[in-house]
C-alpha cells in the first residue's frame, strides 16, 4: 500500500517509516521543513511537504494514498486546547479526502484520561460528559459512516526511547531546575508506558490486520507507581527524592502537575490477542537506568 504518514519525521512517525517499508509498503511522509524532507528521503520515503496546519496539503497527501495513519500532533501542552483543535481540523481534512473510498484512516489517541483511576481497556469509550480539547477518535469516527476504514491507536502517557522529548524529559527538566524527583502525595498514581519501537510494530499491525472501528492500545506496562519513575529519575541525576502535597505539586510541576497527579492505568489485552502484538523492548524503568535520558 501508499501509505500517507503525518508526523513522519516525529518520534514515533520516523519509527513507523522503516517499519513500513520493511513490510513492502510505501511510505508518502508529510514535512514540513528541508531537514525533515532530507531525512524522509535518506529513509526510503517519499516525501509531501505541509504541515498539521496545511489542509491542502493534507487533504493532497491522503487523496493520493491507499491509506493513512496520522501521528502527527502538536506537542505543546502549554496551549493544549489550540493544539488539540489543530489535531481536530487535520483529521477532518484527511477523513474528507477518504470519504467514500472505503480506504483506512488510522489515528492516534491516548489512554490517560480514559477512565482515571480504574484500568482501561480497548473496549471503553471516552466519558460522554468529557470536556478534555482532544477529539482525535470522536472526529475520526464521525467519518465512519462515510465510508471512511476509521480505527484509533491509543498511546500510553509515556513512549518513551532515544530522541524521546515528552512527558519524562519534562519531569527531568523540572527535577533538575528544582534540584528534586518528586511525586504527588504518595506517589502510588500509575502510568502506562511502552518503548517506540514496540509502537511502531503496533501500528504496522493495526493497519494490516486491524477492524474497522477499533480501538487498540500502545501499552507495554500497565501500571507503574509514579513514585518509581520519580525514583529512577532521582538515581539518574543523583539528586533527592521528595513527595509534594498537591497544593506543592501545583507550584513544583507547574502546567504539568496535572500529568503528574494522574493515575491512569491501562491494558492491551485486547490489542495483543487481535492483532498479535508482543512489546519486546525495554520496560521504561529500564530505559532510565541506561543514563541515555540525563546526557543532554
Amino acid at each position: 500500500m501508499r501509505v500517507f504518514l503525518t508526523g513522519a519525521t516525529g518520534f514515533v512517525g520516523s519509527a513507523i517509516v522503516p517499519e513500513l517499508i520493511a513490510a513492502g509498503h510505501q511510505v508518502i511522509g508529510l514535512a514540513r521543513s528541508d531537514a525533515g524532507a532530507k531525512a524522509l528521503a535518506a529513509a526510503g520515503a517519499e516525501v509531501h511537504r505541509g504541515d498539521l496546519e496545511d489542509l491542502d496539503s493534507l487533504r493532497s497527501g491522503a487523496a493520493a494514498a491507499d491509506a493513512v495513519i496520522h501521528t502527527g500532533f502538536i506537542h505543546d501542552f502549554t496551549r493544549y486546547k489550540e493544539v488539540c483543535e489543530t489535531d481536530r481540523r487535520a483529521i477532518e481534512a484527511l477523513g474528507s479526502a477518504l470519504a467514500g473510498s472505503g480506504r483506512p484512516l488510522l489515528v492516534t489517541s491516548g489512554t490517560a484520561l480514559i477512565s482515571p483511576g480504574r484500568l482501561a481497556t480497548e473496549d471503553m469509550a471516552r466519558a460522554a460528559d468529557s470536556t478534555l480539547p482532544r477529539v482525535s477518535e470522536e472526529t475520526a469516527a464521525s467519518f465512519a459512516p462515510r465510508g471512511v476504514r476509521v480505527s484509533t491507536i491509543r498511546l500510553s502517557p509515556s513512549v518513551h526511547g532515544d530522541g524521546d522529548h515528552g512527558f519524562v524529559p519534562t519531569l527531568i527538566r523540572v527535577a533538575r531546575e528544582k534540584g528534586v524527583s518528586a511525586y504527588v502525595g504518595d506517589g502510588l498514581n500509575r502510568w502506562t508506558a511502552v518503548h517506540r519501537l514496540d509502537t511502531a510494530r503496533l501500528y504496522l499491525l493495526a493497519l494490516e490486520k486491524g477492524a474497522v472501528g477499533a480501538r487498540y492500545h500502545g501499552v507495554a506496562e500497565e501500571g507503574i507507581a509514579f513514585r518509581d519513575i520519580a525514583a529512577a529519575i532521582g538515581r539518574g541525576l543523583k539528586i533527592p527524592v521528595v513527595s509534594k502535597s498537591p497544593e506543592e505539586a501545583a507550584k513544583h510541576f507547574g502546567w504539568f502537575a496535572h500529568f503528574a497527579a494522574l493515575d491512569c492505568p491501562a491494558s492491551s489485552k485486547l490489542t495483543q490477542e487481535r492483532l498479535g502484538w508482543r512489546p519486546t523492548q525495554l520496560t521504561l524503568i529500564e530505559d532510565l537506568e541506561r543514563g541515555t535520558y540525563f546526557k543532554s
